[in-house]
């Protein structure tokens, strides 16, 4: 019986509140931005600050490609380096928030359109808690991640995210991490360090992005491809894209829209993130 507490604990927990949660797109950039004291990592922990405190955060990140959809059901998730080439104190980096196997399966039984799996394996990739451990760097909200299902398109991720929104009403933070102006064959290596530096193309659909998240054109947003010339420059792989669409997905006729972090870096990455509500 002693086993069943924390399973009723959690579910008073996650009753629905007044408070609607707001949910965010995150352009993560480079995993430096874990360590970095920079203008991206501050407006970040400025959010921790700033928004509801919730009662767990669940992230949509581009470095969880599978096949089919997950969310991370362990007690403990390890931090995952996923990347090579970086300083030693950034692998040195251990994000030690909780899971949540309740809200793992309250997740997974929201979710009708297509089975779900309660992943043991994953952890919180950099996507998240580059991110993550900025805003909250107590680790003392439990974190899970939502894997994207990397062999369905566009419009699947947007309705799938609908399926969760009651989540927003249970204290849960939603984040979709990536990057909305992701292409690494055309980075300026030597113009990293300028500030909001962006190839043309990448400006402009920056603000094509940005007008249609503004407008609320999201089938157009859906459709990307079709969305500018440019429009492949900018996504060359869905990847980083995709997270943007679940936070679409998630907005309610009465969300207000607004951007932050919204400047360009080596010429053909953008790190403009989005909140909703």
């Amino acid at each position: 019986m002693a086993t069943l507490y924390p399973f009723l604990n959690w579910t008073d927990d996650l009753a629905e509140q007044d408070v609607l949660m707001p949910v965010l797109f995150i352009g993560h950039g480079s995993p430096m931005n874990g360590i970095e004291n920079n203008s991206f990592s501050q407006t970040w922990a400025k959010f921790g600050k700033e928004i509801p405190r919730p009662k767990a955060v669940l992230v949509i990140s581009a470095h969880w490609l599978t096949k089919g959809t997950h969310v991370t059901a362990m007690d403990n998730p390890k931090t995952i380096h996923d990347f090579g080439g970086f300083p030693k104190a950034l692998f040195e980096v251990h994000y030690p928030a909780k899971g949540n196997p309740i809200l793992a399966k309250t997740t997974a039984e929201l979710i009708h359109s297509t089975h779900v799996g309660l992943d043991h394996d994953w952890g919180l990739d950099h996507g998240t808690w580059t991110v993550v451990r900025h805003m909250y760097p107590k680790a003392d909200i439990p974190v899970l991640q939502l894997s994207i299902d990397y062999h369905q398109p566009a419009a699947y991720h947007y309705t799938l995210a609908k399926e969760i929104a009651s989540l927003r009403k249970k204290g849960v933070l939603i984040i979709g991490s990536g990057n909305m102006v992701h292409n690494l064959q055309k980075v300026a290596w030597d113009k990293l360090n300028v500030p909001n530096y962006g190839f043309d193309w990448a400006i402009e659909m920056n603000e094509v992005f940005k007008k249609n998240i503004s407008e609320g054109n999201h089938q157009a947003l859906i459709a990307y491809e079709k969305l500018h010339k440019a429009a492949l420059l900018a996504v060359p792989t869905p990847d980083h894209y995709y997270p943007l669409l679940y936070i679409l997905g998630l907005q309610t006729p009465k969300d207000k829209v607004s951007f932050f972090n919204d400047q360009l870096v080596g010429g053909s990455l953008n790190m403009t993130s989005v909140k909703i509500g």
